[in-house]
């Protein structure tokens, strides 16, 4: 493919104006175009905002602070604003305390008093006791620094920490004796896509990306590698152990619980990966190759001794847990441990057993077996909804559970893995009555007659009058599942008379790679089929109508949005794109976007490919004379994985394009990044302004009865 830049004068600047719902216009700040053009396979391309795109610039950030202050005053003057703020804070006001784990002497946790910016970790002594041991509200004055993964040594004295500084994807790991809580070394600075792990008391392995040059929230990073830091030594010396003449963009290295084996994957996409394993029981042992390919998805998920268990979806688009000897690991020695069935399969270990977590048209069903794959039991949940957790160690008596659904806040459990009892071990106390409302799952079909589910939650005795509030949220990629969860936010919405409807398209990984491959490369606009599909059938059966229908999805699900939005503006009053992928020609150069291209394919790829994606990247089909929705964009300001030039640029599009009254704004958090570590404050602030912004552009002038 040939592609040529030109990089022209920047024209005069434009000022675009729209309208607010109540026909007062809105003054849009000035965005220049420029004149910049791309050739892919002969086919011109403008991109007049490409500007937008320096992250670094004082243009851009004066751009997006001309921007935030056209879109919070136009937020502020919506009456019931505050009296949304004000019941969401309340109701979000509650004690919420997280599973525990036990590490050396103390047994950890998390907790939150109810407004907190951040949890805070706990900890307990023998004699229960209880103690802060870290505090990220602590870290930073506007609760902008998140804590993220802790992870102890083999014997529990020593931990690691990483921070995320204004949700940036590039964290720093802090060492720290867990007795005194002093830290131990310098910080280790510039780590990104890692987890922790620990090499018994020694060290601890960890991966990163060279710091790349230009913008470090933009600029490509498509090298990963795995270190191994050994204490006491500084980081420059820290050891590559994979990725220096393999050119991976995604690695990663854990340790098995019995500090035998470090597991190593290894990937240039987010579907597919080598699998590889060495010996650390032996000095100088080689790395040795188990699955040298990216063809399907593989982990170790425990081993006994030199036998490993394995998790794949090799020949098993559904997933199973094969077994074999680590001398002899290659696919083809593989036998089934837990057989594939037509449900997906995620697995976790504890106290000795398996559990196979599985997922049924979305909902969870869990089954416990033992170390020689007989069958234990069905473990009975609470209800139909989302279970996560019985991992743990293999010694461990009480393992626990979390359990969530659209109507009931989620609680930890815990579980006897011998007896099979269960009890609840924390519930929080919310004021909301999930007895007043229910959750309904319909199979509706797709423009190809797929059916696809969904599930529908709201108050009961819903009049079907086709005028209710609802918000339809759709996601549709990257095999990655929606199954029931409770929100406050929504909480609130339903309470207000809303519709919150969650539909399951293809692309996600709830029917398992064939529901994936459904929706990627050149079937991708299957799962755009799939949400307006959704829409339509909320509208045929008189949950809601056009005028009361707003779309909601972030990320993958903002592509979702903006795709949709642009192929059916008529469809809906409101769109909601979140931190969305929105310039599909050229995701694939910023930061990880490469990685991507197992879903998306790239512009780059062939021209029967390049015509595929800009027939739907939404940034290059918003058109002149189109009444869109009312729209909100929302980004980060150091979104690091979905750069925020997507929305920038998107934005801007719709600004000079748009026709009729409907508003469009962009909301940019400042010192705010993909999600990951948002303070609280902040999310309730968003989500008010997304409620609020929804139910006013739908003509409400107050909050709907109750």
């Amino acid at each position: 493919m040939k592609k040529i830049i030109l990089i022209m004068a920047i024209s005069t600047s434009i000022i675009s104006f729209g309208q607010s719902q109540k026909g007062n216009p809105i003054k849009y700040p000035p965005t220049k175009k420029g004149e910049t053009v791309d050739v892919y396979f002969d086919t011109k391309v403008a991109d007049p905002y490409r500007w937008l795109e320096d992250d670094k610039s004082a243009e851009t950030a004066s751009w997006v602070k001309a921007q935030n202050e056209v879109t919070y005053d136009y937020l502020s003057k919506i009456p019931f604003r505050a009296a949304l703020k004000a019941r969401i804070e309340k109701l979000w006001n509650y004690e919420k305390i997280g599973a525990p784990t036990k590490e050396g002497n103390y047994t950890y946790y998390y907790k939150n008093n109810g407004l907190q910016n951040q949890a805070v970790m706990y900890r307990k002594d023998a004699k229960g006791v209880e103690t802060v041991f870290l505090d990220p509200n602590t870290f930073s004055k506007k609760g902008t620094t998140s804590l993220g993964g802790v992870d102890f040594s083999k014997d529990g004295s020593k931990a690691t920490y990483s921070i995320s500084e204004g949700g940036s994807d590039w964290r720093k790991v802090i060492l720290i004796d867990t007795e005194s809580k002093k830290i131990l070394e310098d910080t280790l600075v510039d780590v990104k896509f890692s987890s922790v792990s620990w090499k018994g008391n020694e060290g601890f392995y960890y991966s990163s990306y060279d710091k790349p040059s230009g913008s470090e929230l933009s600029a490509k990073t498509d090298q990963h590698k795995l270190y191994f830091h050994k204490l006491g030594t500084l980081q420059k010396d820290d050891i590559v152990v994979f990725g220096l003449s393999q050119k991976r963009r995604y690695v990663g290295g854990y340790v098995t619980e019995d500090n035998r084996f470090l597991v190593i994957t290894a990937a240039n996409s987010t579907y597919g990966n080598e699998l590889y394993i060495q010996d650390l029981t032996k000095p100088n042992a080689p790395i040795i190759t188990i699955v040298d390919n990216f063809n399907s998805d593989n982990t170790v998920v425990e081993n006994e001794g030199e036998k490993l268990f394995i998790n794949t979806d090799l020949n098993a688009p559904n997933k199973r847990i094969v077994v074999v000897d680590v001398n002899n690991s290659k696919p083809e020695n593989w036998k089934d441990f837990i057989p594939e069935t037509e449900n997906v399969l995620s697995p976790t270990t504890g106290g000795g057993y398996f559990f196979a977590n599985y997922m049924k048209d979305a909902i969870s069903v869990i089954k416990q077996y033992d170390y020689s794959g007989k069958f234990i039991r069905e473990i009975q949940l609470p209800g139909l909804g989302s279970a996560g957790g019985f991992g743990s160690k293999k010694a461990e008596k009480t393992l626990y559970y979390s359990f969530t659904n659209f109507t009931t806040p989620g609680s930890v459990y815990a579980f006897e893995p011998i007896s099979g009892k269960s009890e609840v071990y924390q519930k929080p106390k919310v004021d909301f009555k999930s007895e007043e409302y229910v959750s309904t799952q319909v199979f509706y079909a797709s423009k190809d007659g797929t059916k696809i589910p969904m599930i529908i939650t709201h108050k009961k005795g819903v009049k079907l009058n086709g005028k209710n509030p609802t918000i339809l949220y759709g996601y549709g990629g990257f095999n990655i599942s929606l199954t029931p969860w409770f929100s406050i936010s929504n909480a609130i919405w339903m309470e207000n008379g809303g519709v919150f409807a969650v539909a399951n398209l293809r692309g996600g990984g709830e029917y398992g790679k064939k529901w994936h491959d459904a929706g990627i490369k050149m079937q991708k606009q299957n799962v755009f089929d799939d949400f307006i599909a959704a829409a339509e059938y909320l509208i045929t059966q008189k949950y809601t109508s056009s005028d009361f229908l707003a779309i909601r999805g972030g990320s993958n699900g903002g592509l979702l949005v903006g795709a949709t939005m642009t192929q059916r503006p008529d469809l809906m009053k409101v769109a909601l794109p979140e931190v969305g992928v929105m310039d599909m020609l050229r995701y694939h150069t910023f930061t990880s976007g490469a990685g991507w291209a197992f879903d998306y394919g790239t512009s780059q790829d062939s021209k029967e490919m390049f015509e595929y994606i800009k027939g739907y990247s939404p940034v290059n089909n918003v058109k002149k004379g189109i009444h869109y929705p009312a729209t909100m964009v929302t980004t980060g300001d150091h979104d690091d994985r979905v750069v925020p030039a997507h929305s920038f640029k998107f934005a801007a599009e719709l600004q000079e394009k748009q026709t009729g009254n409907n508003p469009v704004l962009i909301r940019i958090d400042v010192n705010a990044g993909h999600g990951d570590g948002k303070s609280i404050s902040a999310i309730i602030d968003e989500s008010v302004d997304i409620q609020a912004f929804i139910l006013f552009n739908m003509g409400f002038k107050a909050l709907p009865k109750q």
